[in-house]
């Protein structure tokens, strides 16, 4: 079944189609958070829960601002570490409100209410019944960005793993601020297996050989990876996006912050560094309380049974892929490439 947005003040460009049969079947099997299915969205197939297909034009009509900070993303590219970089950067390092305030309040998730399916939502508040700080933080999680962000009066910062195809037209319109962040799928392929097992939300129970092989095909949130890639790289030359590369933060953090902060208007002075050098260290960032999404882990939305939000922030290539994963990466990174400038750094 096909669904079409018509209402609002612009109309949802896309078609929007909805899984069914054995594909349907088999992803519900796999993620048991999304009991529902998925949707397509047409032509490039991005693949999101169902429940877009009940708000996509609302988030095509949401209205950035120009003084708006976005990170956009595929998911596991250096997202979390890159919010926070930001984050300091334009609160003129303010570490102590860092600290207090949690990351997830800092710089919301634009679209998690999408992956907050009803039956899960419904779970989560059965769990934490009595807790009333808990459930006011589930719904929090449940309410659409779209709506919480219009109603904020200080400046905005959002994430999102939405391609730029399916962002709201105002943000380029506004000249809103966009980092755009690119890993090599090698590396991202291993943790989005992890995070997927992590998050009840996602739900995944099968083993990784099947999730490598949906992510090759494309059947993941937030997918096709190489659509998503191209479609950052394309707006790379616009004046309000800066597109970065993972491992250009790992191999010179000091260089990319300065570069950071220029596009941001916010320059860094030499004093600077070492401190903001520290606070992003690995060891540091991983055992931050406001930015390893603990709250998350207390209210259930998190299994107690796999690996951390944050993991180890390296180049981590063929830990967890077999000499056959390899190769086929190989080939479909080439097959992907072969048309475009855009190359991964090594």
């Amino acid at each position: 079944m096909a669904y079409n947005n018509n209402k609002g003040e612009n109309e949802f460009p896309y078609e929007i189609k909805e899984a069914v049969g054995d594909m349907k079947e088999q992803f519900i099997r796999d993620f048991q958070g999304q009991p529902t299915g998925f949707v397509q969205v047409l032509p490039e197939k991005w693949l999101l829960p169902d429940k877009f297909k009940h708000c996509a034009n609302d988030i095509y009509n949401f209205e950035a601002r120009s003084d708006d900070v976005w990170i956009c993303t595929y998911p596991r590219s250096g997202t979390t570490w890159t919010q926070e970089m930001i984050w300091l950067i334009c609160n003129d390092l303010d570490y102590e409100t860092a600290r207090k305030i949690t990351l997830n309040e800092r710089f919301p998730f634009f679209e998690f209410h999408l992956f907050m399916h009803d039956k899960m939502k419904a779970r989560f508040l059965k769990e934490n019944e009595g807790e009333k700080g808990k459930r006011d933080l589930i719904e929090c999680l449940s309410t659409p960005g779209y709506k919480f962000f219009a109603d904020m009066e200080e400046q905005r910062f959002i994430k999102t793993h939405l391609p730029f195809k399916l962002l709201p037209p105002s943000i380029m319109s506004q000249q809103a601020k966009v980092v755009y962040i690119a890993r090599n799928p090698k590396d991202v392929v291993v943790s989005y297996y992890h995070l997927n097992k992590l998050y009840r939300t996602q739900g995944y129970v099968n083993d990784f050989e099947m999730f490598f092989k949906n992510f090759l095909n494309d059947l993941l949130h937030w997918s096709p990876y190489f659509e998503h890639i191209k479609d950052g790289w394309n707006r790379r030359n616009e004046e309000n996006v800066l597109f970065l590369f993972y491992e250009d933060l790992l191999t010179d953090l000091k260089g990319s912050l300065k570069e950071l902060s220029e596009f941001l208007e916010k320059p860094l002075r030499d004093s600077d560094y070492p401190k903001l050098l520290d606070h992003l260290h690995i060891k540091n960032f991983k055992n931050n309380p406001s930015i390893n999404c603990k709250n998350l882990e207390d209210v259930g939305i998190l299994s107690k049974h796999a690996q951390g939000f944050v993991r180890n922030g390296s180049v981590e290539k063929n830990t967890e892929l077999s000499k056959k994963m390899v190769q086929q990466l190989d080939k479909w990174i080439e097959e992907n490439l072969k048309d475009t400038d855009f190359r991964f750094r090594n």
